[in-house]
């Protein structure tokens, strides 16, 4: 019999034994990309981490609703109420429209998604297409005294909403700090206001002259802040209350913090019942960001084109790194990690394909059958992962054993390994096996890198020459000259 599921809920700073409101039921919210640019390693991460979850709750056989927005609105470039919006920035120094920018990443990012095998979301819906249930929430919470208008802007009134609430509690902030601070800054910026008290946020903005996005509202015509479209849009599919709200840690304050403020603001309630955040990639020991200007794409790592990056990656080599630590604490990119991610990996699916041509014996000599209690315990134990591969390996270990003939299993031993190895690898994990290049494939492509590098001995370009012969080495190919050309092999 399988152990409850146990996850760390933010808000209480606890593991809690995960039951579901209305099983078997259960609305899943991850916060998506704003997709003013390509999708890098950083996103990676709470993609694939909220993709298990989904895998796993839907394994274990709950209902999962999985929504997670895309943002194409409101999320100006200093993450607060100041500044352009970061899409109409993009737009704006490629001379291009907001939506065809937004089109642009959007099909990127999920080109990459499906490239990490992620499962597409249940409802994927976007902050533009959702702005009048933004206004319907805004009115609510103006209604409910915990918002005001402002020259065409509303503000959320976050002193007034803590004297009878709690803001600040997911994040852990105390709100006089925040106040004192925010207050700080904004005499350093400028001499005025449009809020009552600078740490109130922004539920709508009045567009200046220039601004492109805009829409038609009671207050002005404008466009919405950038916490309210995610209570909107969750309440919209998932109701005033549900399960798991995700997504990264550096999301919790101020977003997450103002998502339950506005969603209290406007109904009274609580909106999440777990909340759920995982840690960052950083490189170099600083969080990866496309604000910080340190990031990888996706597709960098897929091709190798960026300086720090050694050679290409292939998407599961990604997967794996990223799932061979658990979920709530730091990943230090490196090549080295990398480079022993796909080893791992390949480790893997080598011995799953070993146990296809091992024979069996009549007796055991090897425990095979708790390892499959050691991994669902692990993934009830907050999704630890990377217990889970550990698990995984002793697998691969008595595999290869089997093969070299100092361990022995029976029938039934081997079907257990093969139902654990499909059920985990590639039905949980979400790891899949990759295409390789054929044998045919690998010659001709040697015989073409070979001859065009002749050509260039023969050209006297012996920098082309010598650069051919260095990445392919680099590639564990060894290449032999001789009086009659050149052959290769393969280490």
């Amino acid at each position: 019999m399988q152990h409850p599921l146990y996850i760390t809920n933010s808000l209480t700073r606890q593991k809690e034994n995960f039951i579901p409101i209305n099983a078997p039921f259960v609305g899943l919210y991850v916060c998506g990309p704003t997709v003013y640019g390509e999708a890098h390693l950083g996103h990676a991460r709470p993609y694939i981490t909220f993709d298990v979850l989904f895998r796993y709750l839907s394994h274990l056989g709950y209902k999962v609703r999985y929504v997670r927005n895309i943002t194409d609105v409101g999320h100006l470039e200093n993450d607060a109420d100041e500044g352009e919006d970061k899409i109409a920035k993009k737009a704006r120094l490629e001379q291009l429209e907001p939506m065809e920018v937004v089109e642009l990443y959007t099909g990127s990012f999920h080109e990459s998604m499906r490239e990490l095998n992620n499962n597409a979301p249940s409802i994927e819906p976007r902050a533009s297409g959702h702005i009048i249930e933004q206004i319907e929430m805004i009115k609510k919470i103006i209604a409910n005294g915990y918002a005001y208008e402002s020259n065409g802007s509303v503000y959320f009134d976050v002193i007034n909403y803590s004297a009878s609430n709690d803001y600040g509690k997911l994040s852990g902030r105390v709100i006089e700090e925040l106040i004192a601070g925010a207050g700080n800054e904004r005499r350093e910026l400028e001499g005025q206001s449009e809020k009552r008290n600078p740490a109130d946020f922004a539920l709508w903005k009045k567009a200046s002259p220039e601004h492109i996005m805009r829409w038609p509202s009671p207050w002005s015509d404008g466009f919405p802040g950038w916490h309210i479209e995610c209570s909107a849009m969750s309440s919209k599919y998932l109701g005033e209350t549900f399960d798991i709200h995700g997504g990264g840690m550096d999301l919790l304050f101020p977003h997450h913090e103002s998502e339950i403020a506005q969603s209290k603001g406007s109904c009274g309630k609580a909106p999440v019942k777990y909340w759920m955040h995982n840690n960052m990639i950083t490189i170099n020991g600083q969080k990866m960001g496309k604000s910080l200007g340190n990031f990888i794409t996706l597709k960098q790592f897929f091709t190798g084109d960026h300086k720090l990056v050694e050679k290409a990656y292939s998407p599961m080599a990604i997967r794996f790194f990223i799932l061979q630590a658990h979920y709530r604490s730091t990943l230090d990119f490196s090549n080295e990690g990398l480079l022993a991610a796909e080893k791992a990996f390949q480790r893997i699916i080598n011995a799953i394909d070993t146990l296809e041509k091992l024979n069996p014996s009549a007796t055991s000599t090897s425990s095979v059958s708790e390892l499959e209690h050691k991994c669902f315990d692990a993934m009830n134990d907050d999704l630890n992962t990377a217990i889970v591969l550990s698990h995984l390996f002793e697998a691969v270990r008595i595999i290869n054993s089997a093969n070299a003939g100092t361990e022995s299993l029976t029938v039934a031993d081997i079907d257990k390994l093969k139902s654990l190895m499909n059920l985990f690898v590639f039905d949980i994990l979400g790891l899949k096996r990759e295409e390789k290049i054929s044998d045919d494939d690998t010659d001709g492509l040697m015989k073409l890198l070979l001859s065009i590098r002749a050509q260039a001995k023969a050209n006297k370009d012996f920098a082309t020459s010598d650069q051919i012969r260095d990445e392919l080495i680099k590639l564990n190919f060894t290449i032999k000259d001789g009086k009659d050309g050149s052959t290769w092999s393969k280490n």
